[in-house]
């Protein structure tokens, strides 16, 4: 499909801030070069540019028209603002209709992969668009891959496509265009038990009580006829306390000395 464009020549080139002033006015700076002529400045309409690639596509051929005179071109590359994503310039290459040129094609994918439907698989893109060699008449739009039979695990490359005549890919023919391949799981790493580890959610005070109590138990125990009593406990019955270990008896000496 040949569609007109119309361009305006860039005189004053290295004035200051021209090139700021055209984006804000919605007008696209461009160059268009290649052939036997010189390369030429231009600013063209950003609506008329983008109204014409919806019609043409991407590798739409194009007669530019200046007031130097006429060109068919096509686009070769539209540069973007990061952010906003406003076109900010163009490059128009020059074409002859009996020469071949290198292009890049866009891929469309057309149906829904069974691997992903009922497989719980995941669609991965690898090449969203491939480079051919045709006459620029012989260029398609566009390379429709069918993924409708497309099973989990399996693949489409170069080589599985469809190319009209006249047309060379120059893509390796085993390269990956889609697969279907099995989501990632996250792995959970168990944390390691420790003997004698208090689980989680256990009650610290019920820990706490039973050690009070086994201390009880214990001091329950120790308590016979006759024992010492405990550390600042009072004497009780006749006779008073008991000796304390090592302490001397009544009228005895105490333990470890030797007599004279």
């Amino acid at each position: 499909m040949e569609l007109t464009l119309n361009a305006t020549v860039r005189e004053n080139k290295g004035r200051k801030g021209e090139l700021s002033q055209f984006r804000k006015d919605h007008m696209i700076p461009g160059v268009v070069y290649g052939g036997k002529k010189e390369t030429l400045a231009v600013v063209v309409d950003e609506k008329e540019l983008t109204k014409l690639r919806k019609e043409g596509g991407a590798n739409a051929i194009i007669r530019l028209k200046t007031a130097a005179g006429e060109d068919t071109v096509i686009l070769k590359e539209l540069q973007r603002h990061v952010v906003t994503s406003q076109p900010i310039h163009a490059d128009f290459q020059r074409i002859s209709m009996t020469t071949k040129i290198e292009v890049k094609v866009p891929l469309h994918v057309l149906g829904e992969a069974p691997g992903v439907k009922t497989g719980g698989g995941i669609l991965q893109y690898i090449l969203r668009e491939f480079k051919v060699r045709a006459l620029p008449a012989e260029i398609p739009q566009a390379i429709d891959v069918d993924i409708s039979n497309l099973q989990l695990n399996e693949k489409i490359e170069v080589k599985d496509l469809k190319v009209p005549t006249g047309v060379e890919v120059l893509e390796l023919p085993e390269q990956i265009i889609v697969t279907v391949v099995q989501p990632t799981e996250e792995e959970v790493v168990a944390e390691p038990v420790v003997e004698g580890a208090v689980p989680e959610g256990t009650e610290p005070e019920v820990i706490a009580k039973g050690k009070k109590e086994e201390e009880g138990e214990e001091g329950a125990e120790g308590a016979k006829p006759g024992a010492a009593p405990a550390k600042g406990a009072a004497a009780s019955g006749k006779g008073g306390a008991a000796p304390a270990a090592g302490a001397p008896a009544k009228g005895g000496k105490p333990e470890g000395k030797k007599e004279k």
